[in-house]
């Protein structure tokens, strides 16, 4: 944890409401244009009944208390209230149901088009990002944006409406009256604009706060066996502790400077309404004005002050939802390393929407052409590399830990893409080509398996949704799985829990390479397969393996020695380069690199199996 406490989240500059950002946002309600419209109907309503009540008054004193209305008059003056209110009454509920619906529409419409890009995002995202900030930012910072738009905004469009229709009765019924209550308003523009930069600087650090603590919850519940082997949870419990200590604090900082700007707005209330009565009641005491009237305005006044108090709050609530807005935007606007031209999605369609008919078939040869890369500037993995692979061969990778095995297959799969040279597939580079072309023909088996919560049957089926039970099957008795899926006790039927947690890593390696078969790809790629499997399970597997790679061409990013000796042809790599190549025999006559490799991992796995025998007897 305190390694991810270090980690810098992305920092947002601006001190004011951000007029481009706010139009993105609002672009993102289109979805929900017809309700908002609708919002915007019912709150004119709304407003135009508010400000009814204090002319009620008016007549109810000057006409009814203090003049001599009749009882004919009276009743349709009762009526008449009667009917705003039931009018109020109507639009307040069709109002909450229909901001209710938008909140959610929005959210839902949101975390949608979040969750496609995730989809198209290419892995140099998600290797500069933890997964507890995107968690955030899909989870907390789109429930607080859709929140403060389906209400706040409403809010807001009342309260403006309603001080509109207030201004046009006070002026036209007093000008003087009416300035008075006006004059506050600069004074209270400038207030809020010297509040709004700092509200909005401290909800950015809540929000930037929020997604570390996200980001370390999500870090601690997945490596809680290691916390727990090491015995670090009064550490981690520490350290979290302290996280969520930072987060109380900044949180009451931003809610305290949001809090001291209802108490200015109110008080500035109280002078106007106190000059207002002063004023008017001089009036009302000469005879130049009505008693109704003097009270018709005290309650405007109040009226004025009520939605200006409210929005005092609700710009509060803006700053919020620009800091959770702009690192919603931040993930929507972030565009993939990894992108076909237009051409190629025209003829093969996109990775969401890709076009299969007429789509050319692999044959599997594979070709790098002078090829560099690098993840970082300044550190070259790869320098001018050049490998040519023919269809159906199997190639061996070898080498330390950084001499660039994985980078290989990494590129091969378009995971990332090469700074300079090409990568032909066919013949053709490979860029040509879509993306989802080319992973629609790739089966990659990892070092670290990984399995989706379901059950054996729907994870062996992952990369082909459509096969039935039968292929299912097949797949799984061709690696031997079936062994131990037949002993589940609901076999194929058998949920595996969260990352196939209820399963052991060498039974859930067996389900990835029933999912490759499965898929019958012509490019595989085997990145240390074996290596969580047992050697027991290994030997039941090589055959499988065997028959697997036959006729494809595979990329064996190799750990035991059985992968390396069947191989049809053997890379060693060394700092990004090839260091020898050849068969396994021919590589073992040179007695190079390879062969002090090869030896002292065949030692290594001699002594792993007399422990295992020794473990075994003693049992």
């Amino acid at each position: 944890m305190s390694e991810l406490t270090a980690l810098k989240e992305e920092e947002f500059k601006d001190e004011s409401l951000d007029t481009k950002l706010w139009r993105e946002i609002l672009h993102l309600l289109k979805p929900q244009k017809n309700r908002m419209i609708a919002v915007c109907g019912i709150m004119v309503v709304l407003a135009l009944c508010d400000a009814c009540y204090p002319i009620f008054s008016r007549i109810a004193v000057d006409h009814f208390i203090i003049g001599e209305g009749s009882d004919a008059e009276l009743g349709w003056f009762i009526a008449a209230f009667i009917g705003i209110i039931v009018v109020q009454g109507v639009s307040v509920y069709i109002m909450i149901a229909l901001s209710g619906k938008i909140e959610t529409g929005f959210s839902y419409h949101v975390r949608t088009k979040m969750f496609e890009k995730l989809q198209l995002l290419s892995f140099s995202y998600y290797d500069k990002n933890p997964v507890g900030w995107i968690m955030s930012r899909i989870t907390s910072d789109v429930a607080r944006l859709s929140e403060i738009l389906a209400w706040s905004l409403s809010d807001i469009f009342w309260g403006l409406t309603t001080m509109v229709f207030i201004t046009v009765v006070m002026v036209v019924t007093d000008w003087k009256l009416a300035l008075i209550v006006l004059a506050t308003v600069p004074v209270l523009a400038v207030i809020a604009n010297w509040f709004e930069k700092r509200i909005l600087r401290n909800y950015r650090e809540v929000r930037k706060t929020n997604s570390i603590l996200t980001g370390a919850f999500s870090e601690g519940i997945e490596g809680a066996k290691t916390s727990k082997t090491l015995v670090l949870e009064e550490a981690n419990t520490r350290a979290f502790a302290g996280m969520s200590k930072d987060m109380r604090i900044k949180s009451v900082r931003a809610g305290t400077i949001s809090a001291f700007m209802m108490p200015i707005v109110t008080t500035l209330s109280y002078i106007a309404i106190g000059a207002l009565l002063w004023y008017g009641g001089g009036k009302v005491l000469i005879g130049a004005m009505k008693f109704g009237t003097l009270l018709m305005f005290s309650q405007y006044a109040q009226s004025f002050f009520d939605p200006l108090r409210s929005i005092a709050g609700l710009l509060a609530e803006m700053q919020m939802a620009q800091a959770a807005g702009e690192r919603v935007l931040s993930l929507l606007r972030e565009e993939p390393g990894i992108t076909d031209t237009g051409e190629v999605i025209e003829k093969f369609g996109g990775i969401l929407e890709p076009v299969k008919e007429g789509a050319p078939a692999m044959k599997g040869d594979v070709e790098f052409c002078d090829v560099t890369f690098r993840y970082i500037p300044e550190e070259t993995v790869l320098d001018h590399f050049s490998l040519k692979v023919d269809a159906g061969t199997t190639l061996a990778l070898v080498g330390e830990t950084g001499s660039g095995k994985s980078t290989i297959v990494n590129l091969l799969c378009r995971f990332y893409e090469p700074v300079s040279g090409t990568i032909r597939i066919d013949g053709k580079d490979y860029r040509e080509y879509s993306v989802g072309w080319l992973h629609e023909h790739l089966g990659y088996v990892l070092q670290t398996p990984f399995l989706f919560s379901g059950t054996v049957a729907d994870n062996i089926r992952y990369g082909k949704p459509e096969a039935t039970m039968e292929e299912v099957r097949q797949a799984a008795e061709l690696v031997h799985a079936d062994t131990f899926i037949n002993r589940l006790e609901k076999g194929y039927d058998t949920e595996v829990g969260e990352g196939g947690n209820r399963l052991s890593t060498g039974e859930k390696q067996l389900i990835s390479f029933a999912r490759a078969v499965l898929k019958d790809p012509k490019l595989l790629v085997l990145d240390e397969a074996t290596s969580s499997v047992d050697t027991e399970a290994e030997k039941k597997i090589q055959d499988a393996l065997e028959v697997l790679m036959k006729g494809r061409t595979s990329f064996v990013v190799a750990h035991r020695l059985s992968t390396i000796v069947n191989a049809d042809h053997i890379l060693v790599m060394k700092d990004g380069k090839i260091l020898e190549e050849g068969t396994h025999s021919s590589l073992m006559k040179k007695k190079g690199y390879y062969h002090k490799l090869y030896t002292n991992r065949f030692i290594e796995e001699e002594n792993r199996k007399i422990m295992a025998k020794k473990e075994t007897m003693s049992l």
